[in-house]
């Protein structure tokens, strides 16, 4: 499967990288190790998933990142408990209270349960704000939809306008091309009544106009 997906996570994704994540704090892994077990299940880029959790996801389990932490010390001292030599067992006097016993099943579960109401009270929190989002989410996709008629509106109403401007547009070369003719016909008539007239002498000396 190619590992290049950059479309948005869902949010069982998002708590898949905060389980696994969560996983490696507790047994004492690393994060990288935690994003490239994810990238490798969801065929995202390690790099992706880094960048999902510190961005977004983190901020969600803060209380379950602290828990985890406290779980991964408690494993780490319970192991050290184990691994004591038995020499060092043998020291201890009959007047020494002798330490009660460590029920490792019962801190496993004590962890699991608290991590888990954790881990439940963060879904119902976010479960929460999902909710309000998605009354945010559907008052924006009313005004989406107002805008989105408001647009068809106006997209129709420019069209008109466009259509009313070519034809007054149309019209006004009409008008001049008819003004222009008729200013040439006026010249023309001039030009040819000017050449029509003629001028003569009368009687007594003085010219007169004579049209042909």
């Amino acid at each position: 499967m190619p590992t290049n997906r950059q479309d948005a996570w869902s949010q069982d994704e998002d708590i898949l990288l905060a389980e696994v994540v969560l996983r490696h704090i507790r047994e004492g892994g690393t994060q990288l190790q935690a994003f490239e077990e994810v990238g490798r299940q969801l065929s995202r880029t390690s790099a992706a998933c880094g960048f999902r959790w510190n961005s977004y996801v983190r901020k969600q389990y803060k209380s379950a990142i602290e828990l985890a932490k406290k779980q991964r010390k408690e494993l780490k001292k319970n192991t050290h408990l184990e691994e004591v030599p038995i020499e060092s067992q043998e020291k201890t006097t009959i007047n020494d209270p002798a330490p009660e016993p460590v029920n490792h099943e019962t801190r496993k579960l004590a962890f699991s349960y608290e991590e888990l109401a954790a881990f439940i009270k963060e879904l119902y929190n976010r479960a929460d704000e999902s909710n309000g989002k998605k009354e945010e989410i559907q008052a924006y996709e009313g005004k989406i939809q107002g805008l989105e008629k408001q647009i068809f509106y106006l997209a129709a109403e420019n069209e008109k306008l466009a259509k009313e401007k070519n034809m007054i547009e149309e019209d006004y070369k009409a008008l001049i091309e008819i003004m222009e003719r008729a200013r040439k016909m006026v010249v023309l008539q001039e030009e040819d009544r000017q050449q029509k007239v003629k001028f003569q002498m009368d009687r007594n000396g003085n010219l007169e106009r004579i049209e042909k």
